[in-house]
């Protein structure tokens, strides 16, 4: 089996969820969140409590993107436009057998060019849990800045990171 895992990054195919899809997102998001939720030591974290319906009111109405390898939902990403033009992305994840080849960052890309494209967003903005290394470490790589912090309502402290949508203006 080890063999397959050197080249599996390569074919990762990331696209906008279906409705079919949302079962599997509901089921990867419980999995990838597991770990997050030992690091707060606190199981009230949105993404373990969601229910599926609301997975699936998602997927219907905002920006979700997967990615696949073969018929596998092996990460997701959620993007949602507020009123004022600033997008909130958040519930990213990617399959802990498949973290470190770049999925993450490729889901932040399609979810950014989507919101920015189709929606019109002009500011980027995703909330990191302090303890949260690797996820802060993707951010800064892919421009977003830290901007503060909130409370989330499940008590987490979180960083609050932003990144201005003019880089896809240009190629929208």
């Amino acid at each position: 089996m080890s063999g397959r895992h050197a080249h599996m990054g390569m074919s990762v195919t990331i696209s906008e969820a279906a409705e079919q899809d949302a079962e599997q997102i509901f089921r990867l998001q419980y999995l990838c969140f597991q770990s997050e939720a030992a690091l707060y030591g606190n199981y009230r974290i949105d993404p373990l409590v969601q229910t599926l319906d609301s997975v699936r009111e998602e997927v219907a109405a905002d920006c979700v993107f997967v990615a696949r390898l073969g018929d596998e939902i092996v990460g997701s990403v959620h993007g949602q436009i507020s009123e004022d033009g600033t997008a909130a992305i958040g519930k990213l994840c990617v399959h802990p057998r498949l973290q470190g080849h770049g999925i993450g960052a490729r889901l932040l890309r399609a979810a950014e060019s989507a919101l920015a494209g189709e929606r019109g967003a002009r500011t980027f903005r995703l909330h990191a849990g302090h303890r949260s290394e690797s996820n802060l470490r993707l951010y800064s790589k892919v421009g977003y800045q830290r901007v503060g912090t909130s409370q989330g309502s499940d008590g987490v402290p979180m960083i609050v990171l932003e990144k201005q949508a003019e880089a896809y203006a240009t190629t929208a």
